[in-house]
């Protein structure tokens, strides 16, 4: 076993530190287990604790991809710290003061419970880009240090598969997945950023929209979604805030709250389309699309048959619901058939003369 970091600050000849997650992705709100594997070094030590964080890297404002060179960790009464690394999000307190004597060899096995918050890694078995991971932070000699995050993968629960995939289905397509820092006004959000997936629209509402912005914010009785319409152009992070101001609170146009139970029951096609032509009735009348919008269009239908770009999925949503009606695991992202449908979005824009295409109706 090679270990990842020598704790630097700890001394020369001090303990040595690697984390090791069990195989296999984990769900917001489930376990993650493994062990923390600690090595002594060329003299004993009192160790002062032992401990475990999550950690993310998260955009921060405009024009930066991720928070770079820090770790925001946030305390009680709202203080936002910088260290290195990322962003803590949660953390646990694994042991607290014991010997750890010369090359002494000592496995410290954990489980966790991540936050129901916690962002996707994967969706459909594609990286979304989003770098979670998990981390031990050692003290001694009134010094403390990190090893090396061991990287997290997390795939979505049924409910955001529900959701991801109706808007697969109904024709949209995926930019990014992004985390950003901040919270949504008026939502029961609880970590200190939210992932925000940024869509391309479906071929229906080419002249209503650029983009449309979505949050999931998951719980243990359910999911708040968070939907944004945008008509000026890619939707930009802004500059760092503590909150992240949308229009309403649960129950206005854009949000909506579901639950665990009775996916299966429910139309997800129907009711997420619902949830669009609300928004946009409520954003205003119909406008045309802006000379951006078929680009962007046109970029994503491109990157149907490549599959990814930048490691970031962009060829869809994938489809979360199976022929049966039964909630399965997404499929193939690439051979969603609605997405090739914006190969045609050019012959749209030159009828735009001839009047936006009927609305979906049911």
């Amino acid at each position: 076993m090679v270990f990842k970091r020598v704790l630097g600050s700890l001394g020369v000849g001090g303990p040595v530190v690697d984390t090791v997650l069990d195989r296999g992705p984990v769900r917001p709100g489930g376990v993650v287990r493994g062990q923390v594997r600690l090595r002594g070094g060329g003299s004993g030590c009192d160790i002062e604790h032992l401990a475990l964080e999550l950690v993310a890297r998260v955009e921060t404002g405009p024009g930066s991809e991720e928070h770079k060179g820090g770790v925001i960790e946030e305390h009680k009464g709202g203080v936002i710290e910088e260290h290195e690394g990322g962003v803590v999000f949660d953390r646990l307190r694994l042991s607290g003061g014991f010997r750890l004597d010369a090359r002494e060899h000592r496995d410290v096995p954990f489980s966790i419970h991540i936050p129901w918050e916690t962002p996707l890694t994967e969706l459909s078995g594609q990286p979304l880009g989003a770098d979670l991971g998990v981390r031990a932070e050692l003290a001694a000699w009134g010094a403390k240090d990190h090893g090396d995050p061991e990287q997290l993968i997390v795939r979505p629960l049924p409910v955001q598969e529900a959701v991801l995939g109706a808007l697969g289905r109904l024709g949209f397509g995926l930019i990014a997945a992004d985390l950003r820092l901040g919270r949504i006004a008026g939502s029961g959000q609880t970590l200190p950023f939210h992932q925000e997936f940024e869509l391309t629209p479906a071929p229906r509402y080419i002249h209503d929209v650029n983009e449309i912005a979505l949050t999931l914010l998951t719980g243990p009785d359910g999911m708040e979604v968070v939907l944004e319409a945008d008509k000026r152009g890619r939707l930009s992070p802004g500059p760092s805030t503590p909150h992240k101001h949308l229009p309403g609170g649960p129950g206005a146009p854009g949000r909506h709250t579901v639950s665990h139970e009775g996916l299966e029951h429910r139309d997800w096609t129907g009711e997420v389309d619902s949830w669009i032509r609300a928004l946009i009735q409520a954003r205003g009348a119909r406008t045309a699309p802006t000379a951006r919008t078929g680009a962007v269009a046109a970029g994503v239908a491109g990157a149907t048959a490549a599959g990814a770009v930048g490691g970031v999925v962009a060829a869809g949503l994938g489809d979360a619901l199976g022929s049966s009606g039964k909630l399965e695991k997404l499929g193939n992202l690439g051979k969603l058939g609605n997405l090739q449908r914006l190969q045609h979005l050019e012959g749209l824009r030159d009828a735009e003369g001839a009047g936006p295409e009927e609305e979906h109706q049911g």
